[in-house]
């Protein structure tokens, strides 16, 4: 990285975002390619300084927009992230924001020459990150771990259709722990926020299995009411 000829940023404001999804059995993180200074090369989370005209929801927007193609994308704002030296060209404090999508419905597609390219790594294989972008994916990661057992976010991950089992292994790769196949399905059926489908699956080499999908309106009926999810 060169940045002895790089012009000095003053005290500034950027959106860094943290988009999971969950694909092939394993958790995944979309990181960019970088094509400029600093940290030329290397992968980082997609992110930018926040223009004078807009908010910084707006600029989590166009940021993910620009450089993934992704469109109408839910985030929440995560953590702030301010470090004095966290990055080489001066004072910048980041919003990091957080994402889970489903990673078949979307077309990676970079719009901005900042980024060289786009792409989905396995979270568990990841190259160097640029500034400090690890500790905010840390950050991000402990946040999922810590909401699927409160909130049904897993079903944000998945297909529109799955089964009992991609939904266990589903919780057993984020949370990074064998979880008992009996106690799970009970527990989750209990809720009544899964629909039993009439399909099964198609095309596997195993018995197939039914097929299931999220009841998302009961879900929010029943938070309205006080309605507590706990795994």
């Amino acid at each position: 990285m060169e940045t002895k000829d790089l012009p000095k940023l003053h005290s500034d404001f950027s959106v860094d975002c943290v988009v999971f999804g969950f694909d092939k059995g394993e958790l995944r993180i979309l990181l960019i390619e970088r094509a400029e200074e600093p940290f030329k090369d290397y992968v980082a989370l997609p992110g930018n300084l926040v223009y004078d005209n807009e908010n910084i929801d707006q600029a989590a927007t166009r940021v993910l927009t620009e450089l993934t193609g992704l469109n109408d994308v839910y985030m929440e704002q995560l953590y702030a992230f301010g470090d004095v030296d966290r990055h080489p060209q001066g004072r910048v404090i980041t919003i990091a924001y957080f994402a889970l999508i489903k990673v078949k419905k979307h077309t990676l597609s970079p719009l901005s020459a900042y980024a060289r390219k786009a792409q989905w790594y396995t979270i568990n294989e990841l190259p160097p990150l640029a500034f400090d972008h690890a500790l905010i994916l840390e950050k991000a990661y402990k946040r999922l771990q810590s909401g699927i057992r409160y909130q049904p976010i897993g079903f944000e991950l998945l297909p529109e259709k799955f089964t009992l089992s991609q939904l266990q292994q589903l919780y057993e790769v984020i949370l990074e722990k064998p979880i008992d196949k009996r106690n799970f399905r009970k527990k989750i059926l209990s809720f009544g926020l899964l629909v039993e489908l009439d399909e099964k699956q198609k095309n596997v080499s195993h018995r197939a299995a039914k097929l299931y999908k999220f009841n998302k309106t009961r879900y929010n009926n029943l938070r309205k009411m006080g309605f507590s999810f706990e795994l």
